[in-house]
């Protein structure tokens, strides 16, 4: 057997932590050539593509590629963590360290080899799917047909044979300072009972407190302000978290005899202290990788809803048309032969918006009448106004507290009297992107002079809505933006240029994600040997197999869920945050994202529960 031979069969003996090291590699491989195959599209390199599409696909590439560096090289270590016994058992063979270095730098760059050889079949295989896939969130008028992707083929084998053969050379390098005494007894040495700094468990807990109280209380763009200083704490927080303030519980715990003593929980504290303080370093990596993946796709689902439901609560009818121009008649008479050309059916109102002088501002009054036709246009319930009454009207959306305003104002008609708002309602019937007032019809004509007005058209399709978009495309063309508005072509318009930046955000989120889910992976499965030989000895002293299943189940989702519950909390202080700065709420969006993410984890959690489970009962 050749020394190569001897390499190959060394990957095919230890396929047990191999294959979810090459299953992931192999999975970061093909999400890199699958952008590369956009990023080189003839499509998306034409001429009437937005350049941003291409930019942000390249970027998205770039990203990924850093960290999948980062991501194969800490995989690396952990499994050289876990052989160092087999290293010292070599070198007693006489292989040399320059040998075993050798052989690990071989082992490393076939796995790499083929994890991206695989990587790129996979994503030729399916790039058809992930082409049409991207061809209706990307939103483009061009198909993006099937093309054989020599350049990106070409660019991936080379960027990650490079990154192999570093990460190879970087690892060899390590492995260097090793001593025989040092690898033969790796598992042996006795590590201590786990203590944890006091100081450095409080600090813990006022750091993160201190972190999640400033953002969740800051609004606006005080929130931007503090996301820096609020990360950085936060990231202290949590790797103290880990390291100090899981040891201090886990302690206190052992030390109460009503708890330690109780049924198995005695195996089951018994060394969760010293799997917590070794996996620390990992823990923190999953719940601030995790906490990246849930703010990208979160922070990007919620600004698209902040974006579609700004027009949508802005603006109810199917067209409308606001202007103080001379030229008003010919533009509503294009509007209506426009509307006739595409065998749009609709109910149209017209009224005249006045804004006057409250307070500082320039608001919009509307009498009780007009108020009732837009909104039986649109099928809103109608209002009853008494005369001296007012009502404050407010959209569904970003409040920037201009309602509160507006009630502590007051209106003065030119009979001297005064009218004070007592009430709010939500409506879509008139387009302001702020509150305004409603008054009675009597109360209305008693107004003074306004200091604006606007002539304002609203048209409500009824039937023929498949026609809408070339409509609007037809009216668009002609009449200025600012004063034609259709809700469905202004949100195609905003989805067209967003879509790229939510597909490149799920991507990397999906990368990030399913990363986490690797690194826990690799660090239960590094302590698999030891586990067999304690739960071996265990089975021994009379535990049954309802009892052993019960210790590894809770063992393992404890180590599993630790750093992702902490990821979602982080991610749904993050989230409220986004909320804040946007003065949105962004509840629904929130679950949706962190619900979706845990219900992914769970999954997981399962399958690699069911395989670390069969393989030490078949120890035992």
């Amino acid at each position: 057997m050749t020394f190569r031979q001897f390499a190959f069969n060394n990957v095919i003996r230890n396929k047990r932590l191999y294959a979810a090291y090459f299953l992931s590699s192999l999975f970061t491989v093909m999400v890199f050539f699958t952008f590369s195959i956009f990023a080189n599209h003839p499509v998306l390199n034409g001429k009437d593509m937005s350049s941003s599409v291409t930019l942000g696909m390249n970027t998205a590439a770039g990203i990924i590629y850093v960290f999948s560096f980062f991501f194969v090289l800490y995989s690396m270590s952990s499994f050289l963590q876990s052989r160092k016994k087999e290293f010292g058992l070599l070198m007693i063979q006489g292989m040399s360290m320059k040998q075993i270095r050798l052989m690990v730098f071989l082992e490393n760059m076939l796995i790499g080899f083929f994890a991206t050889i695989g990587g790129i079949f996979l994503g030729v295989v399916f790039a058809k799917a992930i082409l049409l896939l991207a061809e209706n969130v990307l939103i483009i008028e061009s198909a993006l047909p099937f093309y054989f992707p020599t350049q990106a083929i070409i660019i991936t084998f080379v960027s990650f044979i490079i990154l192999f053969f570093f990460i190879s050379l970087f690892v060899t390098y390590v492995l260097r300072s090793k001593k025989l005494i040092e690898l033969i007894k790796a598992n042996k040495i006795s590590k201590g009972e786990p203590k944890a700094n006091l100081f450095l468990t409080l600090a813990a807990v006022l750091l993160l407190g201190a972190g999640y109280v400033v953002a969740l209380l800051v609004e606006g763009l005080m929130v931007v302000a503090a996301m820096v200083p609020v990360i950085i704490v936060v990231s202290i927080g949590t790797y103290l978290l880990f390291t100090q303030l899981s040891v201090f519980i886990i302690r206190r715990l052992k030390k109460k005899e009503q708890v330690f003593w109780f049924k198995t929980n005695m195996l089951l504290f018994s060394d969760l202290a010293f799997r917590m303080k070794d996996n620390a370093r990992t823990f923190f990596m999953v719940a601030m990788v995790s906490t990246v993946a849930f703010c990208a796709i979160g922070s990007l689902f919620g600004f698209q809803t902040v974006l579609t439901s700004s027009i949508k609560n802005v603006n109810a009818t199917t067209f409308s048309y606001e202007t103080s121009e001379e030229n008003e008649e010919q533009n509503v008479a294009f509007i209506n032969q426009t509307l006739k050309e595409e065998q749009i059916e609709t109910k149209s109102e017209h009224t005249d918006l006045r804004y006057y002088k409250i307070g500082k501002d320039a608001i919009l009054i509307s009498n009780q009448s007009d108020f009732n036709r837009f909104a039986t246009l649109i099928g809103e319930d109608t209002i009853d106004v008494k005369v001296g009454e007012v009502l404050v009207v407010e959209f569904e959306g970003t409040n920037f507290g201009q309602t509160t305003e507006l009630l502590n104002e007051t209106i003065k008609l030119t009979s001297g009297v005064t009218l004070k708002p007592d009430e709010v309602i939500y409506s879509k019937a008139l387009p302001a992107t702020d509150s305004y007032y409603i008054v009675s019809d009597e109360d209305f004509y008693k107004l003074p002079k306004p200091v604006d007005q606007l002539s304002y058209y609203a048209w409500q399709a009824t039937d023929g809505e498949e026609g809408v978009m070339a409509a609007s495309e037809k009216l668009y063309e002609k009449l200025p933006r600012y004063e034609i508005m259709s809700v469905e072509y202004e949100l195609y318009e905003i989805m067209k240029g967003y879509g790229p930046i939510l597909f490149v955000g799920l991507f990397i989120g999906i990368v990030f994600f399913v990363s986490a889910g690797s690194f826990l992976y690799f660090r239960l499965y590094m302590d698999l040997d030891e586990d067999k030989q304690k739960f071996k000895s265990i089975s021994k002293m009379g535990l049954t197999d309802k009892e052993l299943k019960k210790v590894i189940n809770r063992q393992t989702m404890i180590l599993f869920f630790a750093p992702i519950i902490v990821a979602l909390i982080h991610g749904a202080v993050a989230l409220t945050a986004l909320s804040n700065l946007f003065y949105f709420n962004l509840f629904k969006e929130s679950v949706i994202v962190l619900s979706v993410f845990l219900a992914i984890q769970v999954v997981y959690f399962f399958i690699v529960r069911f395989f670390y489970t069969k393989q030490i009962k078949a120890s035992i």
